[in-house]
């Protein structure tokens, strides 16, 4: 298994290396090596067995940086900059070619954020090159919101997890980018488009799924649990797979179901706020995933907010189901 600790001089020579290390962000926790380097960024889709057709995103501490690997930020997306970063936003940029096409998958454009989390941010001002990040978890499967849940997926694979302590946001950064000088939104995350666009007026969301995207996370089957996983009306759902005999698990946001053992379903927030709903999405999932149950049922989030991002990611984990 891995090392876990908070040495950020550990971390920083492993990564100067090659090597792979997690990092702690405000979303969830990243799978990080340097970006600037082929062989780096190859070990992530190795370890991830993630397609190599899905971009990374890279991240780094300041716009001073980031100005050494795009070609520009347009004007309204630099608006966005200076408003959310650091913070879960990403932005699609026109690379410059010390961008490897490893990283972008051979695309014209580079995710690229300033995460918030202190103990990273602390970490990637010590570093000349930004880190590819995606979300540190095996391809498809549920992104990791603690060191812990990084060292039980991925901790014979990895020698250093950075321990930041639970993620604050628990939902990928929202991807957005401009076409025909309109700003797009390609990914929902842990930044409310409503946000945006107060910012830059209204803006289109374009989260279609793919097998070859033009932004990271948007490949159709996405954070799925191994068991299978339906998500609809958990009442009228029940009685079809409890008249089969099979044990069943319920993810809400707030509905207790007396049909099932308590055990075996978890509230996302009792008091029905969405953005504690969003930060234990991800873990919820997890520790469903982990009992001895057969099928998961989930319901739909109230379709407003971050419930959006909530929705679109269930969507994508019940794909398989």
């Amino acid at each position: 298994m891995a090392e876990i600790g908070q040495d950020i001089a550990k971390a920083k020579v492993l990564l100067e290396k090659g090597e792979l290390v997690a990092i702690p962000t405000e979303t969830v926790y990243g799978l990080a090596a340097n970006a600037l380097n082929p062989g780096a960024a190859a070990s992530i889709f190795e370890a991830k067995n993630r397609p190599s057709f899905d971009p990374l995103i890279i991240h780094t501490d300041s716009v001073d940086k980031i100005n050494q690997w795009v070609a520009e930020i347009p004007e309204a997306l630099t608006l966005l900059a200076e408003k959310f970063w650091p913070g879960p936003l990403t932005l699609l940029l026109p690379r410059k070619s010390i961008i490897p096409d490893i990283v972008t998958s051979g695309l014209d454009r580079v995710a690229v954020r300033i995460p918030s989390h202190p103990l990273t941010l602390e970490l990637l001002k010590t570093l000349d090159f930004p880190l590819a990040a995606p979300s540190a978890n095996p391809f498809g499967y549920i992104s990791p919101t603690s060191a812990e849940h990084v060292n039980k997926q991925l901790g014979d694979q990895i020698p250093y997890v950075l321990d930041g302590g639970p993620c604050q946001v628990g939902l990928e950064s929202t991807i957005v980018g401009i076409e025909e000088g309109k700003v797009i939104v390609y990914r929902l995350g842990g930044l409310d488009v409503r946000e945006i666009e107060a910012f830059v007026g209204p803006v289109k969301v374009k989260t279609h799924s793919s097998s070859n995207p033009s932004a990271p996370g948007l490949l159709e089957s996405h954070y799925a649990p191994r068991k299978p996983f339906v998500v609809g009306d958990v009442i009228s759902l029940l009685p079809q797979f409890l008249d089969k005999g099979k044990k069943v698990g319920a993810l809400t946001l707030s509905e207790i179901f007396t049909e099932i053992p308590e055990s075996d379903q978890i509230q996302l927030s009792a008091r029905r706020d969405l953005k504690e709903a969003a930060a234990n999405l991800f873990s919820a999932m997890r520790s469903l995933d982990e009992l001895e149950l057969d099928v998961i049922l989930a319901e739909w989030m109230p379709n407003e907010g971050l419930g959006k991002a909530m929705n679109d990611r269930l969507q994508r984990a019940s794909v398989k189901a």
